[in-house]
């Protein structure tokens, strides 16, 4: 296998230990969704929605500048009662932001692992159920067949076609190809 050029995922420490061990030139991406229940964890209830809507700013930005800007701005509104909070997304500002250094249709795809948790959320449950799968084919029969019905719900990746230009080097700024490898064809 070849390394993955952008790893996404949660806070597991195992996870990016590992990734940097085993694929050091991997990029990564930290995922949304696990932040933003991170830093609502850290704020009182009452506080949770102008935080949501604060930090959707953030990932919903225009690109990374504005992004870095809505930082600051949660920053200023959120670090003086609520340091925790704001040291959640301060503290791991260059991995949240990651996925604007690729193709703006992709963002949507790397800026969460909630898709491919979303799929295995029905084989946690068919095996929490079961208490077990019993043999590994039993196990291989639990987990492909959730899975296998999934995948017609799967949503196809925006632009497939910019896939390989990321693959093969190309640069992307605020969304947009800005230059190509040598020796690559459009």
């Amino acid at each position: 296998m070849r390394a993955p050029h952008l790893a996404v995922g949660d806070g597991a420490l195992g996870f990016w230990k590992a990734l940097r061990e085993v694929f050091p030139e991997s990029r990564g991406q930290r995922c949304w969704v696990h932040k933003t229940a991170n830093v609502l964890d850290a704020l009182p209830k009452s506080a949770h929605p102008a935080a949501k809507a604060a930090i959707a700013e953030i990932y919903n930005a225009e690109d990374k500048e504005h992004a870095h800007a809505a930082i600051r701005s949660f920053h200023r509104s959120y670090r003086a009662k609520f340091p925790k909070a704001t040291a959640k997304i301060v503290d791991d500002e260059d991995v949240l932001l990651t996925f604007y250094d690729y193709p703006a249709e992709h963002w949507i795809h790397l800026r969460t692992t909630n898709p491919i948790e979303s799929t295995f959320a029905t084989v946690r449950l068919r095996t929490r159920v079961t208490r077990g799968a019993g043999s590994r084919t039993a196990a291989l029969a639990m987990t492909f067949k959730p899975i296998e019905s999934a995948q017609t719900r799967w949503r196809a990746v925006n632009a497939p076609h910019l896939v390989a230009l990321v693959r093969a080097g190309a640069r992307f700024e605020r969304g947009a190809l800005v230059e190509r490898a040598e020796g690559q064809v459009a």
